[in-house]
């Protein structure tokens, strides 16, 4: 499989350390070097800190508001709630997912997935009658290639695809339940699921909703067909002809379309019984292969689902505060480290700089949020602004300021 980047995305894909690391590589290869490294290790590690700290807060707001729609509660409630908290829910969501660097799915992309041929060769039938809310978000995309089998491995081509690196997927069931009552068997109406994927290929997003079915595509059903018909015409020929001969004969019979009766002795009734159930173990052969063939498919599907499947509700929030809280975290550092090394510069300058830098020391090509960097910094007192012109205070400055910020709001329990 190759894998070719597409559109440049707010997404950094270095891990909060690794960008530190590479902040310091930079660093010891200026001469002379304009920072001290343990100096700016240990701002990095304040800058975390402080957005830890303010993300408990988006942590015990999400939590609160969640409590009154999640699935999976355990606790029990004691005084009644009204519930209007999911309105807000969906407000806090979408702000940690936009700190988290996701984008939304639009429903233009949702509604060619589906008419996109899966890349799983399923074809999948979803009921969106069942929902009265559906949100996709999505983080790191690239084009990839892969090779896909088909006709039982005897052919194979290499087709290219987008895929998501994840996908956050939330789905409200409506409050009356629906004809559906196979797929929401198991979710009590009014439901509220919160589900985190990865490596989800555009064309196969259908099948990250929790009422999908796999159905019959055309080919599958020439597959069964085609053998069935063949089968059948065998049967026919050969282990019920005599049966065929004797029931005509009686219904001719019955209809008076013939004069002699049709005497129903023991041999014929062997003939009948021998034919009827040639007949029903015929039938029922290929409502078996029917039912493998069906079975096959949702195994295919639990398989994919199973190894892209990252969290669940609950969970979900989890991760997402922490890739969140790294990328705020990676954004801050890599604006002040540019910032402090390379001297003052406007908004546009430090952007550009930072963007070719990723690009051509680390292979990466990003939009950098930097009307977001700069704003964290500029509230924390890390950076000066003069008209355009945008300035580091000195490492030694920057982490006595973090250190009194985190003394005047968190330094004492409340």
């Amino acid at each position: 499989m190759t894998i070719r980047s597409i559109a440049p995305t707010r997404f950094i894909p270095f891990s909060t350390a690794d960008i530190i690391a590479m902040c310091r590589k930079d660093h010891g290869e200026q001469s002379p070097p304009v920072i001290d490294a343990t100096d700016f290790e240990r701002f990095a590690a304040m800058v975390g800190q402080v957005f830890h700290a303010e993300f408990k807060r988006d942590q015990d707001n999400l939590k609160k508001t969640y409590a009154e729609i999640d699935p999976d509660a355990d606790t029990r409630e004691v005084f009644t709630i009204e519930q209007t908290g999911e309105a807000k829910f969906i407000d806090l969501l979408k702000s940690v997912l936009n700190k988290a660097n996701y984008e939304p799915i639009s429903q233009q992309e949702l509604e060619q997935a589906m008419t996109r041929s899966s890349l799983f060769n399923l074809r999948l039938k979803v009921d969106f009658d069942a929902f009265s809310e559906v949100l996709l978000f999505c983080r790191g995309q690239s084009v990839r290639q892969a090779t896909v089998k088909s006709w039982f491995g005897l052919r194979s081509k290499d087709v290219e695809f987008i895929n998501y690196d994840r996908v956050v997927v939330y789905v409200r069931y409506k409050s009356e339940t629906t004809n559906d009552e196979k797929a929401s068997a198991d979710v009590r109406p009014g439901a509220t699921l919160l589900k985190l994927f990865q490596n989800v290929p555009r064309a196969d997003l259908e099948m990250l909703f929790p009422n999908t079915r796999p159905a019959m595509r055309m080919q599958d059903k020439l597959l069964i067909g085609i053998p069935a018909l063949v089968s059948g015409g065998i049967v026919v020929t050969t282990k019920m002809g005599a049966t065929l001969l004797l029931m005509s004969s009686m219904l001719g019979f019955w209809f008076g379309l013939r004069q002699e009766p049709v005497e129903l002795n023991a041999a014929n009734l062997t003939i009948l019984c021998a034919g009827l159930g040639a007949l029903g173990a015929y039938l029922w052969q290929q409502f078996s292969k029917f039912k493998n063939r069906q079975l096959l498919f949702l195994q295919q599907l639990t398989q994919n689902l199973y190894f892209k499947n990252l969290d669940n509700n609950a969970g979900v929030i989890y991760r997402l505060l922490n890739d969140a809280e790294d990328e705020e975290v990676k954004e801050s550092v890599l604006a002040y480290y540019f910032l402090i090394s390379a001297g003052p510069a406007d908004k546009q300058t430090l952007d550009n700089t930072i963007e070719q830098w990723l690009a051509s020391q680390w292979q990466c090509t990003m939009d950098f949020e930097i009307d977001d960097a700069l704003h964290k910094l500029t509230r924390l007192g890390l950076v000066n602004q003069s008209g355009s012109t945008y300035s580091a205070l000195p490492l030694s400055d920057a982490i006595f300021k973090l250190n009194e910020a985190w003394k005047n709001q968190w330094g004492q329990i409340v």
